[in-house]
């Protein structure tokens, strides 16, 4: 039996294209994942980025879920350092009050941004909140149903007044940080491998080695993330991976640009260096014709031993991801 797959999503601005008109992409590429029965569609956190329209994800996952009948949705993820811990529980209590059983909440220990926008969005700006992490994350997971805390904080702060359900917490990284502290709190884990550059063999073998039973987990869940552009040629799809090879290359030198179209992409070239760059970054993992891509997929589900799979993909038309994740689905 196929393992399920899944949906990350930054709504990327195309040269030319406005923020409403990214918002707009993203909720039509999530009804189309949606109808081809993908079961996740997850939007990240960032923020002073002229390339990503998602910087709040509560207000757009509630869009998204109010447009979509089946799939869950959620954030791929929130960034908790840079809010109140109370805040976000609070969001994500309304989301599942709203569409219950189909909110995810995905967290994450990056700024999601450069130091000067993490300084402004954050209530401690000096210490930046990284340090307290552990902590605003058993408070959160207390309000949001899961209180593992030695106080009855969940006794005198309500997220919600009436809770049926509550969203599903999942802990994201790049790094092992994040893989070893899931597994000790018995939550599910998605490793960022569409821009981390460790080997997510052993991140997820990390996740398992540490993995204890919780109150929301007997066993461990594990998901791998990573970027896939697909066509019905591999040519073709090396054409439309272009923009995503400047995105790249503009985030490795502080700019942060529109996606550019693939003819421009195209015209612009690569030169020697920035190609030995491009092979070890991680913005175009899976790069192909759909069925060879597909298996390549498969190969690294079993590698890995991960029970989802989630596609990402930073693409200058909304076709081109909408009709990457139909071919990856039609072939699952």
């Amino acid at each position: 039996m196929a393992i399920p797959l899944s949906v990350l999503d930054l709504a990327h601005v195309a040269q030319g294209a406005t923020s409403s008109d990214a918002l707009r992409r993203t909720v039509d590429i999530a009804q189309r994942a949606d109808a081809a029965g993908y079961r996740r569609f997850w939007v990240a956190e960032h923020h002073n980025m002229a390339s990503v329209a998602s910087t709040s994800p509560p207000v757009l996952i509630a869009a998204i879920a109010g447009a979509t009948e089946r799939i869950r949705v959620g954030s791929g993820g929130v960034m908790l350092p840079n809010h109140a811990p109370y805040v976000v529980a609070e969001q994500f209590a309304m989301l599942e009050a709203l569409h219950p059983g189909r909110i995810d909440l995905g967290i994450g220990r990056a700024p999601g941004t450069d130091q000067v926008t993490a300084r402004a969005l954050r209530r401690d700006p000096d210490g930046l909140g990284v340090d307290e992490f552990p902590r605003h994350l058993l408070e959160l997971m207390a309000w949001l149903g899961d209180n593992r805390l030695p106080e009855p904080l969940a006794e005198h702060l309500a997220a919600t007044p009436a809770a049926s359900t509550h969203p599903e917490i999942w802990l994201l990284g790049s790094s092992g940080y994040a893989a070893q502290l899931a597994g000790l709190l018995g939550l599910p884990y998605c490793y960022a491998h569409h821009f981390g550059q460790l080997d997510p063999v052993q991140v997820l073998d990390s996740y398992r080695a540490h993995f204890k039973p919780s109150p929301v987990l007997e066993e461990p869940y594990g998901m791998v993330c990573t970027s896939v552009i697909t066509a019905d040629t591999a040519e073709e799809a090396e054409f439309l991976a272009g923009p995503a090879k400047v995105m790249a290359l503009g985030m490795r030198a502080n700019r942060r640009e529109p996606i550019v179209p693939p003819e421009q992409a195209a015209e612009r070239g690569f030169s020697e260096l920035e190609e030995s760059l491009l092979r070890q970054l991680p913005a175009t993992k899976f790069v192909g014709e759909a069925d060879q891509v597909v298996a390549r997929l498969k190969r690294l589900t079993e590698e890995t031993g991960v029970q989802e799979l989630m596609v990402a993909g930073a693409t200058f038309a909304a076709e081109t991801k909408s009709r990457t994740l139909e071919q990856v689905a039609a072939r699952w």
